[in-house]
């Protein structure tokens, strides 16, 4: 840790600014309460308010590599004695040289106050070791901050890679066995599926490093997927979109709408014996991007099941990223479910 004065110019100035003033006010007061002569009064405050400041920033040093520990207090008070003395005795000798230099009538006064200022240059030394004491507190306490906040960033980047590891493989799996059932099937719309499920997964590989991206590059993934599935299910999938063009801007958690889709298809159209529509629309509302998904079920088909990996994912993503998981709320209408994802935006 560098010398605070050498971190922070604005403390330096502050510091220069502190022992001037009290140098100043020092000196007038020897002129008018003590009648000292000007030149004198100046003299004597430079050589305890100005030479001393640029002596005692040196303590920083004894404070940093000697600092206070319950088993070794005794050392440190120690150590400090050492200092304050060493100190003490370079100030006394640049001041007695000083004031030779620029007024030699002014040595008998010196030496007449040489145990008060013996005191003075200890009491000093105590100021000064309390201050840095403060000072070292202060950024020790300010680097501990930011290296736990960087861990939670780095515990929360885990986390999030975590979740997001979670999404592929299972939905991959899902895609592999219907590969498997239409390569006897339908070798054909295997094969199409095959084409579409690789250019989906490049789409995931290219977006895992970015924690969001546009609403509209979601959606062409989020097509994408549904072409996939499209294969699967042909006309029992019917995907409607509603997206106001305001919309298409806004930052959403990438790979965070596969998963209510997936769940739109397992509810209602995986056991539907009809045709099943999936309408999506967006809209800004009070700076967040409502998407609202709606898919239709046959109530007879439905089973009651309660929230799978994928809704998990997503409370967890909404909370480490937003600090809510209540970002998204989902309703079962009898008919249908529908699904509410406020994301908030930045102004």
């Amino acid at each position: 840790m560098r010398h605070p004065f050498i971190n922070s110019r604005i403390l330096i100035l502050y510091y220069a600014i502190f022992w001037v003033a009290i140098g100043a006010a020092n000196a007038l007061i020897q002129i008018f309460w003590s009648n000292m002569e000007l030149t004198k009064a100046f003299l004597e405050s430079m050589v305890n308010f100005l030479l001393y400041p640029v002596l005692g920033a040196s303590i920083w040093f004894i404070v940093k590599y000697n600092g206070v520990k319950e088993s070794d207090w005794l050392w440190t008070g120690l150590y400090h004695l050492i200092g304050a003395t060493i100190l003490n005795a370079i100030w006394l000798y640049l001041s007695f040289m000083l004031i030779k230099m620029i007024d030699e009538s002014h040595l008998s006064l010196m030496y007449s106050d040489l145990p008060s200022r013996v005191l003075a240059g200890y009491v000093l030394y105590m100021v000064y070791v309390v201050f840095f004491y403060a000072v070292n507190y202060y950024q020790t306490l300010k680097e501990k901050v930011k290296r736990e906040a960087e861990l939670k960033t780095l515990v929360r980047e885990a986390e999030l890679s975590a979740l997001k590891s979670q999404i592929n493989p299972h939905f991959l799996f899902n895609s592999l066995n219907s590969i498997s059932s239409l390569t006897i099937s339908n070798p054909t719309k295997a094969q199409e599926m095959v084409i579409n499920l690789s250019n989906f997964m490049r789409y995931s590989l290219q977006h895992d490093q970015e924690e969001t991206v546009s609403l509209e590059k979601e959606l062409e993934n989020i097509k994408l997927y549904l072409s996939i599935e499209k294969i699967r299910f042909g006309k029992k999938l019917n995907p409607v979109f509603n997206i106001e063009d305001a919309c298409l801007q806004a930052q959403i958690p990438n790979m965070i709408l596969q998963p209510l889709f997936e769940n739109a298809i397992k509810y209602g159209v995986y056991e539907a014996t009809g045709p099943v529509g999936i309408t999506t629309s967006c809209k800004n509302k009070d700076g967040y991007a409502l998407i609202i998904i709606d898919n239709e079920y046959e109530v007879d088909s439905i089973k009651n099941k309660g929230e799978g990996i994928g809704l998990r994912n997503i409370r967890q993503r909404l909370d480490l990223i937003y600090g809510n998981p209540d970002l998204l709320k989902i309703m079962d209408k009898k008919t249908s479910f529908r699904v509410e994802l406020a994301i908030p935006q930045k102004k």
